[in-house]
């Protein structure tokens, strides 16, 4: 998983309801929050964020072709029909990133997440030639997490060891399911042996990989998604992401959709899966994401922590932090149409400032996904507002039992895990003519 629009997993629903904390200790405990908050964040007036100091900075970058656009999917992809030009399209993301150098001059990028999109579909040149373009243009730490997907239709030994050459130390692997039957279904270009081929390939020359897998398939039952499991266990990769299987609007599925298991089958694979891989020593750290010790995936923790990221590419989505102000980018999203505006300068389609209305919600929606939570004092420190300005909402979250009443964490209770959606809409407010931006839509 990887930028903003890409898969969520699902949040099962319970058919019971947990005991709620009483609203005076829901109050008590969030007098506490407020008084946790290191009195070094700088104050934020009613109306604009103040930051103390600038959050972590990614850099995310979209390439939007594939092999074949799969039925179920909603991103901003394009089924190849020729060559890609993809000389053409890295010199085109290298303007983008010089256009951009302004919004985060001086600033360290701490991660690279190469998406799509396939950008397998590219030569291990152009994505050398990719990244010493962003190394000689941005300050890429040493250690930098630097992420590309791939598809097992598009696997080649040689080309994946050139793109570890190219500075490659992470790769995230879009296998699905490793059942030929289900494959067929889901529309993939690759077949169980071929992904069984990319993994062994993929773990010899990366090491750090991660798996994505897909549940709740057509007819699946909760037997078949567990030898689909053992299947991706048996290589045992440092990372898996598992993602429910959902009928999105304006894919083929939507419009035909196959025979899905029932919500009750869905729940018994979902909780299947998450047994199977605890007792094989991976942690549920996020919604869709599970890992061994250490190997979470960094460039997605800095999404779900509120960091800061640029996103260059066809459709690809900013948040960048100033001392005074969020704003939130969109480039345009069909790929000659982005090619032209580059070209002429100008490849943002939308550019907004994140209100303060809306700032707490968006903070929730990301920081909820991590099972373990986060601290209370990231709100003020990746906001610019004070946790006070969300009070209202923690308290009714915590009169509910869905968040947990320790005043040092902002952490979902197993309730609220289950109750995800739920949770995350009560930090959602009604936007405001003050809070609407004028130089945009919304995200």
């Amino acid at each position: 998983m990887s930028a903003p629009g890409r898969p969520e997993g699902e949040c099962r629903s319970a058919q019971h309801e947990g005991t709620p904390v009483s609203a005076t200790a829901a109050e008590a405990s969030l007098g506490a929050r407020a008084a946790a908050v290191p009195a070094t964040v700088v104050p934020a007036t009613p109306s604009q964020p103040r930051f103390a100091a600038l959050p972590p900075l990614a850099l995310y970058v979209h390439v939007p072709w594939c092999l074949k656009k799969c039925p179920y999917c909603d991103f901003n992809s394009h089924e190849l029909t020729g060559d890609p030009q993809a000389d053409v399209y890295v010199a085109a993301l290298l303007a983008d990133l010089e256009f951009a150098l302004p919004s985060i001059w001086g600033r360290k990028v701490v991660s690279v997440f190469i998406g799509g999109g396939t950008p397998s579909v590219f030569p291990a040149a152009a994505i050398d030639a990719l990244l010493a373009g962003i190394r000689a243009r941005v300050p890429l730490l040493p250690d930098a997490e630097v992420t590309l997907e791939a598809n097992p239709g598009t696997f080649e030994r040689a080309k994946f060891a050139g793109f570890r050459a190219a500075g490659v130390n992470r790769l995230s692997l879009g296998i699905q399911s490793f059942d030929a039957a289900q494959l067929a279904a889901l529309g993939r270009v690759h077949d169980g042996d071929e992904a069984r081929r990319a993994a062994d390939a993929a773990l010899a020359i990366f090491g750090n990989v991660n798996f994505d897998l897909m549940y709740a398939l057509p007819r699946q039952t909760v037997a078949a998604a567990r030898a689909d499991l053992a299947a991706a266990l048996a290589f045992g990769p440092p990372h898996l992401s598992f993602y429910r299987l959902t009928l999105e609007p304006n894919t083929l599925f939507h419009r035909h959709p196959p025979p899905l298991p029932d919500d009750d089958t869905a729940a018994d694979i979902e909780d299947a899966v998450e047994e199977s891989l605890a007792a094989a020593g991976y942690g549920h750290y996020e919604t869709s994401a599970h890992a061994r010790p250490g190997r979470e995936c960094r460039h997605n923790l800095n999404y779900w922590q509120f960091g800061d990221y640029l996103g260059i590419g066809a459709g690809a989505h900013s948040k960048l932090s100033f001392p005074d102000r969020i704003r939130r980018e969109l480039r345009h999203k069909q790929p000659r149409r982005y090619l032209a505006q580059v070209a002429a300068g100008a490849p943002l389609q939308e550019s907004f400032a994140v209100s303060r209305d809306d700032v707490g919600f968006e903070f929730m929606l990301n920081a909820l996904r991590l099972h373990a939570g986060v601290p209370a004092a990231l709100f003020a420190e990746r906001t610019g507002y004070p946790l006070a300005s969300i009070a209202r909402e923690l308290a009714a979250a915590t009169a509910r039992g869905l968040l947990d009443p320790d005043p040092a964490m902002l952490r979902p209770t197993p309730l609220g895990r289950r109750f995800l959606n739920d949770l995350q809409t009560l930090f959602l407010r009604e936007r405001t003519p003050a809070g609407a931006a004028a130089d945009g839509g919304g995200r």
